[in-house]
């Protein structure tokens, strides 16, 4: 039965949310404000909101320092190809312990979730002396291995979560009609999935994008992604506040972007299931 909510209380309820909407938008304005500021005007105290002289000259100065096209091909590189592994392997995965569960099953996802709360500066030196050896440091192909094995347990609870809402009689008479593991997993049980698998995948990339330990630490100059290129403002010399500002305008814009498209397959993928 429909519940009737009082105006003032969708009122409040609107106004709590645009409060906090701003207050988690709020830095990345300030950035992108700062970006447009001569160095003198971002350290400026009291600080200037819009009153101030705008300047493009960051920007140019940046470009000019690094090539911002390179690190951003790089970015795209590691957080696609990270993003498409994970859910080459992980598929698989999540269809066996949603559909094929046994008495562990719940014991492997919790450990693999507690993986995650491992500092992962405990096993930078192991797998910095790996790489090492096995010629991976400073290359997309190393990253792209591990921003996949750190993002793998989100990927396959997130589809766990998904194909647990699948219907069992659907796979069950595609398994009557003769399907393969293979035909099931590719032609019945991903298809009826898009919405999650496009979630997962959208999350993915921004937490691969958005990565900057693993990126610094096994990264120079040959494959170094947007993060690095943000950290190369900060010098023994101090930070350079409107041209660190501009340098990560620039290397959040894009993912802000496709956030801003996808927001309506992200939220319906999120909520995949939640409503029968």
């Amino acid at each position: 039965m429909a519940r009737n909510v009082s105006p003032s209380r969708k009122a409040a309820t609107t106004a709590v949310a645009w409060i906090i909407g701003l207050a988690i938008f709020f830095p990345i304005l300030w950035t992108i404000l700062t970006s447009f500021k001569t160095e003198a005007e971002a350290i400026a105290s009291p600080p200037s909101f819009i009153l101030f002289d705008w300047t493009v000259e960051n920007f140019a100065i940046v470009q000019e320092r690094s090539d911002y096209f390179r690190h951003f091909l790089n970015s795209v590189i590691i957080s696609v190809g990270s993003t498409v592994l994970g859910l080459i392997i992980a598929i698989p995965a999540a269809w066996s312990m949603a559909f094929v569960p046994t008495k562990r099953t719940k014991h492997v996802l919790m450990w693999m979730l507690s993986t995650k709360m491992l500092p992962p500066v405990g096993v930078l030196v192991p797998i910095y002396l790996i790489f090492r050896d096995a010629g991976l440091l400073d290359t997309q192909a190393g990253l792209v291995i591990v921003l996949t094995l750190i993002n793998l347990p989100i990927i396959i609870w997130m589809l766990y979560t998904y194909f647990r809402e699948v219907p069992v009689d659907i796979l069950e008479a595609a398994r009557m009609d003769g399907a393969t593991l293979r035909s099931e997993i590719i032609y019945v049980l991903t298809p009826m999935a898009v919405p999650g698998i496009a979630s997962t995948l959208l999350l993915n990339i921004i937490l691969a994008w958005n990565e900057a330990f693993w990126t610094l630490n096994l990264t120079a100059a040959k494959a170094a992604p947007l993060t690095a290129f943000i950290a190369a403002y900060s010098s023994p010399e101090g930070l350079f506040y409107a041209k660190l500002s501009a340098a990560s305008t620039l290397a959040i814009a894009p993912i802000l972007i496709m956030g801003w498209f996808s927001q309506r397959q992200l939220v319906r993928g999120l909520t995949f299931g939640a409503v029968k």
